[in-house]
């Protein structure tokens, strides 16, 4: 019995251009070596890395939170095996969500974002750095600004000639506001009869013994280093 022919031998299809590697190619040997030489600076790194309690390398810094914004805190530290991190505002803790956001940036850094600023946002933020050999604390504060603001402005009144006028303000601003009164675009010189009170939320301008002179456009402005904000209240003398 005759062997079979054997079958033909395959072609290999050439590989499509830009795709062959001289291996005697100056560049080439040489991005072999850089290649080599990273591979053995992050192993040399990996292995240096010593078991222990977490260490705060670069230390939490207050920050300054604008009403409306974001803010974020972040520090560096080293820790090995991976630390568990805990970031909680005046002693109580917060969980990762939309209003407080745990970031971290890269191995050695955490961080961790408030969003939507508030007042309330106000106080201090301490990051716990935790793993199986100790655990490492550090805090900061953040603090918040509030641009000027009218939260509710005077209302428009209409009384007797001799009676009293009293128009009210609720108003806001973290630093504390600026705050002024002014009549038809005038500011308004106080004396014994017409003046006005500022207090922390609040501000009243008091007319007495009103007269038809006093009728007119009222207004109330604040301002502070954030922003600016005004109100108006019209008042007739019958």
């Amino acid at each position: 019995m005759s062997k079979p022919a054997p079958a033909p031998a395959k072609k290999v299809a050439p590989p499509p251009p830009g795709c062959t590697i001289d291996i005697n190619d100056p560049q080439i040997q040489e991005a072999a070596i850089r290649i080599q030489a990273s591979y053995r600076g992050h192993r040399s790194r990996k292995e240096m890395r010593e078991k222990g309690p977490p260490k705060i390398l670069q230390e939490l810094k207050d920050v300054i939170l604008i009403e409306g914004s974001a803010a974020k805190l972040e520090c560096r530290v080293s820790a090995f095996p991976d630390p568990f991190i805990v970031w909680s505002k005046d002693g109580k803790e917060l969980k990762d969500g939309p209003k407080y956001r745990y970031v971290f940036e890269d191995p050695d850094v955490v961080a961790l974002v408030v969003r939507d600023g508030v007042l309330n946002d106000l106080g201090r933020y301490t990051v716990s750095v935790k793993n199986t050999f100790g655990e490492a604390y550090d805090s900061a504060r953040i603090i918040v600004e509030v641009p000027a603001k009218i939260a509710k402005g005077p209302d428009s009144v209409k009384v007797k000639k001799g009676s009293t006028v009293v128009l009210k303000a609720e108003i806001s601003g973290d630093p504390a506001p600026d705050v002024g009164w002014a009549k038809d675009g005038e500011d308004i010189e106080e004396d014994n009869r017409v003046f006005y009170e500022i207090e922390d939320t609040s501000t009243t301008l008091t007319i007495k013994d009103a007269q038809p002179s006093d009728a007119g456009k009222y207004e109330i402005f604040v301002e502070n280093n954030l922003g600016v904000d005004q109100s108006f209240a019209r008042v007739d003398i019958i």
